[in-house]
């Protein structure tokens, strides 16, 4: 099966690319996959509190998630997956997609801010040409009725 891979942040845009990754999929009977990335730890020799910082940044995903996951459950009959990782986000995504070859489409959301679309946005669209899939870009600013009239 064919999925949408949306990665999950604390941006205000990611709340329009997860609608879209989730319209698109339950039109197109494909899946959903959720990456988050957790970002390494500065502070490496404090081994004690990177692993609890850590298992802390892992809760709030998860619950993070589990809202996400209950909406597409509910208004599209969509599943998603959680995937977690740990590192630099572009870095990240690019082994993802790599790792799992049933991920179709990358989205992502755009910012809406007047310094561009966000540094997620800037990185995948400079790599974007060696990608083995197309990266789809939602504008974080797009109501809720338009995307679903798009999808």
């Amino acid at each position: 099966m064919r999925k949408f891979l949306v990665v999950l942040d604390d941006s205000r845009e990611c709340l329009n690319a997860m609608r879209f990754a989730a319209l698109r999929a339950a039109r197109t009977g494909a899946g959903v996959q959720i990456l988050s990335v957790v970002p390494p730890e500065e502070y490496q020799h404090w081994l004690g509190v990177a692993d609890l910082m850590r298992a802390e940044a892992r809760e709030r995903i998860e619950a993070h998630f589990e809202v996400f996951a209950k909406w597409m459950r509910d208004k599209n009959g969509i599943n998603p997956e959680l995937v977690i990782r740990e590192g630099d986000p572009t870095t990240e995504i690019l082994a993802q997609v790599r790792d799992d070859p049933s991920i179709g489409v990358l989205v992502l959301g755009a910012g809406t801010d007047k310094s561009g679309p966000g540094p997620l946005v800037t990185q995948m669209s400079r790599n974007s040409g060696s990608l083995p899939i197309p990266i789809t870009i939602v504008p974080g600013d797009m109501s809720k009725e338009r995307l679903e009239s798009i999808t």
